[in-house]
C-alpha cells in the first residue's frame, strides 16, 4: 500500500464519526480520493433511502481528503455545496473527489457520490467545496 493511502487510512481511523458509519478509504493519491461507506439500516431515513446527512458526510470528507492531498494534512472544509440528484439506495455509497485547483492556502475540489446496487454504480449526488489549510508553516508571515 502506498504511503499516502496508508496515511489517509490512519487519519480516517482517528475520526470517531467515520468509524461509526464504517467509512473506508479505498483510493488516495495526489488530487484524488475514493471513500466508501457500507449502506446499513442505521444509515437510512424513514423512506428507506440513505439519509442525506450520510451522503453529505461522504462528500465533505472526500472533498477534504482530496484537498489535503494537495495542501497537507492540516486542513478543514471552508465551504461546500451538495446537490442531491436521486434517492440513494443500494449496498454501498462511494464518494470520489478530485482537486480542481489548488493554491498555497486553499483548494477547490469536486465530488461525485454513487450508490452501488447489484454491482452497478448510480450517481446520486454531486458536490463542490473549498478546503482551507489551517495553522502556519515555517516562513509564513502574518
Amino acid at each position: 500500500m502506498d504511503e499516502l493511502l496508508q496515511l489517509g487510512k490512519q487519519i480516517l481511523a482517528s475520526q470517531p464519526f467515520s468509524t461509526l458509519v464504517g467509512a473506508e478509504l479505498t483510493a488516495f493519491s495526489l488530487g484524488r480520493v475514493e471513500l466508501a461507506v457500507p449502506i446499513t439500516p442505521n444509515l437510512k431515513q424513514q423512506n428507506g433511502f440513505v439519509h442525506g446527512g450520510v451522503i453529505s458526510y461522504a462528500a465533505d470528507n472526500a472533498l477534504t481528503f482530496a484537498g489535503g492531498s494537495a495542501l497537507g494534512p492540516a486542513v478543514v472544509t471552508s465551504e461546500y455545496k451538495i446537490n442531491y440528484l436521486k434517492p440513494a439506495m443500494g449496498t454501498l455509497l462511494i464518494a470520489r473527489a478530485t482537486v480542481i485547483h489548488s493554491g498555497k492556502a486553499q483548494a477547490v475540489c469536486r465530488c461525485e457520490i454513487f450508490t452501488v446496487n447489484d454491482g452497478k454504480e448510480e450517481l446520486c449526488a454531486v458536490s463542490q467545496g473549498t478546503i482551507a489549510r489551517i495553522g502556519r508553516s515555517p516562513g509564513d508571515h502574518a
